[in-house]
């Protein structure tokens, strides 16, 4: 039994066919070498109810994650899941692989990836390149969820957020100096607790103030990231992520004024990136035999 993850910060996406079954996805606490360490990992698929049964017979599992960007931060990963699938395979790579195998298949293109934080990557239709980016919430992650929520609360907290904003922001949270302070300089996963205000935007998606922010961060994006790659305009630009899904049109909008040519848009890859694979190892195998 084949099984593919498709994790990042805040959720972890699980997909497997069990024996004389349809395939099933199940959804896990998100899973980041930078932040999880190993024995929490562990813990975390030994929770993991649904696949209990199935254990034994995993033979493959691919893991496809952010943070699994250097061998070592693979190796935490590899280490966790060996642990609990001892007759597995196991093969761990960065969640823009993921990406890329998801939209582009076998086709050269670059992959953005904008959920809680955000990448890029051009994909040569056989491997990811090396990039520069992927520097974290604190460097980077522009057009994230971690970034619009940073820009939302430092808006909140300097009384630079529109009056009728304000007064819902502040029902819809419980915020204040203090517990920002406290949340973003001495709590693990800053950066989720960051990107979990950025679904405010949604509830005022026609404001002016928000319709400007989301322009910014996503023209932020688009000329730090797309536009370091000189040959863009040759290929298609893929959008993988919640903040890329839910917001869309203001994403197509600002990737049109910039000449960029948009592919896929989907929230999660786990489905196609499962389909992916399955048929990769369907053509192995042809080819073996």
């Amino acid at each position: 039994m084949i099984i593919v993850v498709d994790s990042g910060s805040y959720k972890s996406d699980w997909m497997f066919t069990p024996p004389n079954s349809q395939p099933l996805t199940y959804r896990t606490v998100g899973i980041n070498p930078f932040f999880t360490p190993e024995k929490e990992i562990i813990k975390i698929i030994q929770h993991f109810k649904e696949i209990t049964p199935y254990i034994e017979d995993v033979t493959e599992i691919y893991f496809f994650g952010s943070g699994c960007t250097s061998p070592d931060r693979r190796e935490i990963i590899s280490n966790a899941v060996s642990f609990v699938f001892k007759n597995a395979f196991v093969s761990v790579d960065t969640d823009l692989i993921g990406s890329a195998y998801a939209t582009c298949g076998n086709i050269p293109g670059l992959i953005s990836t904008m959920g809680t934080g955000s990448n890029i990557t051009f994909f040569d239709g056989k491997t990811v390149q090396p990039n520069k980016h992927g520097t974290g919430f604190i460097l980077g992650d522009l057009g994230s969820g971690s970034w619009f929520g940073k820009k939302l609360i430092t808006n909140y907290l300097y009384d630079l957020m529109p009056s009728e904003l304000g007064i819902d922001f502040g029902s819809d949270y419980e915020i204040s100096k203090e517990i920002v302070m406290n949340k973003v300089y001495q709590e693990a996963s800053s950066n989720i607790y960051l990107a979990s205000f950025a679904p405010f935007m949604a509830k005022h998606i026609e404001h002016p103030f928000i319709s400007h922010l989301l322009h910014q961060g996503f023209e932020e994006f688009v000329k730090t990231n797309i536009f370091s790659y000189p040959d863009f305009h040759n290929h298609i630009c893929h959008f993988v992520g919640s903040i890329a899904y839910f917001y869309k049109r203001q994403l197509r909008t600002v990737c049109e004024m910039n000449g960029i040519k948009v592919g896929k848009i989907i929230r999660q890859p786990i489905q196609d990136l499962y389909a992916y694979v399955l048929e990769k190892e369907a053509q192995e195998k042809n080819l073996i035999i």
